[in-house]
């Protein structure tokens, strides 16, 4: 296994690997940049099918939070752990308190929060061991209700655009949501969408979760791997990535891919795939930001405020306006138009902050 030639390597510049054989840590965390600051991301904990896949988890996940940072006008760099196992049976937290000394040796390049298979309770065992932390339950918390603001917001800009309409009307009637994963995130966007008056298909590999959302939405209970390929107005892949690829593409029926899962493009060429196939899909990394939005008001100086968190995670719907518009007007991707306003951020902080050392 190779860092360096993997294809999920985008010039990374730092990528650590920690192991605690007392606790059975095995994680990885990837650096990918820190130009815009400290590298900010959440640790996964995941059965990956072996350490290959781990690593391309971290890298992908890594570069996808530098993006997000930056379209999400944030002070912070992008980075992310993996923790191999499952964090149904195996997490601990005498494991937590390990990993938290791992990301404690980076000095504050990288500052951990929660993600898939990890929780408050978590962040609180790694805060034992260092302060580059954040999503604490004493100050911002989970952040996945934040995410699924977001979302959903991100879903309405995109339906407002389809129909040339505003995004402020809060009504989804007439509107299927098609939410596969319904973890914190996902379950807490089918209760948004449920309210707003939306119709959903709701999947999950868990079908207790599956089942408990259907409960409390009159969802109607689909198969995971089938999903994608059913008949309604939008398709919300809220679980694991790569869920867009040669295979499901020709299969989906949706007009619109607005989800919360990170990397939901197997491959960057697919965005150009849906296009021609005339979907209109929200860049992940922009549509999902609302949880290191939420866990960034906890690193102001001003300290954490749940309203001005809030207020700065609608602002995800006049971002998402905007990438649509320009990828209509252009002819670009959707897809294109997000990276070129994350990597202008990004160059332009670091001609300036270049400028500033001379």
């Amino acid at each position: 296994m190779s860092v360096f030639s993997s294809t999920a390597f985008d010039g990374h510049e730092q990528v650590v690997f920690g192991h605690d054989p007392d606790t059975g840590l095995k994680a990885v965390i990837a650096i990918h940049s820190t130009v815009l600051g400290p590298g900010v991301g959440g640790c996964r904990m995941w059965a990956y099918g072996d350490e290959a896949a781990a690593v391309t988890d971290a890298l992908r996940l890594s570069r996808g939070m530098t993006y997000k940072n930056a379209m999400a006008g944030l002070a912070f760099g992008g980075a992310k752990a993996v923790i191999l196992g499952d964090a149904r049976r195996d997490k601990t937290p005498a494991m937590m308190r390990a990993f938290g000394r791992v990301v404690d040796r980076l000095a504050g390049r990288y500052i951990t929060a929660e993600d898939v298979g990890i929780g408050t309770e978590d962040m609180a065992q790694v805060r034992r061991q260092t302060t580059h932390v954040l999503g604490l339950a004493d100050t911002s918390g989970d952040p996945s209700p934040f995410t699924a603001l977001g979302v959903f917001l991100g879903i309405k800009a995109a339906l407002a655009h389809g129909a040339g309409a505003s995004a402020a009307d809060d009504g989804l009637a007439g509107v299927t949501v098609a939410v596969q994963g319904l973890g914190h995130v996902g379950a807490d966007l089918a209760r948004r969408l449920h309210e707003a008056g939306a119709k959903l298909v709701v999947a999950d590999i868990h079908q207790d979760a599956a089942a408990r959302v259907a409960r409390l939405t009159g969802a109607r209970i689909a198969d995971p791997a089938t999903i994608h390929a059913e008949p309604v107005d939008v398709y919300a892949p809220c679980a694991l990535g790569g869920v867009l690829n040669d295979r499901t593409i020709p299969e989906i029926r949706a007009r619109i891919i607005a989800g919360a899962a990170n990397n939901q493009l197997a491959e960057p060429r697919h965005a150009r795939v849906l296009t021609d196939r005339g979907i209109l899909y929200a860049p992940d990394y922009v549509i999902n930001a609302g949880g290191v939005i939420n866990i960034a008001v906890e690193h102001d100086a001003a300290g954490y405020d749940a309203g001005r968190a809030t207020a700065r995670v609608h602002g995800i719907s006049e971002t998402m306006a905007r990438i649509f518009a320009e990828a209509t007007a252009s002819g670009r991707t959707t897809a294109e138009v997000a990276d070129a306003m994350a990597e202008a951020r990004i160059a332009a902080h670091a001609a300036s902050r270049d400028a500033s050392a001379a």
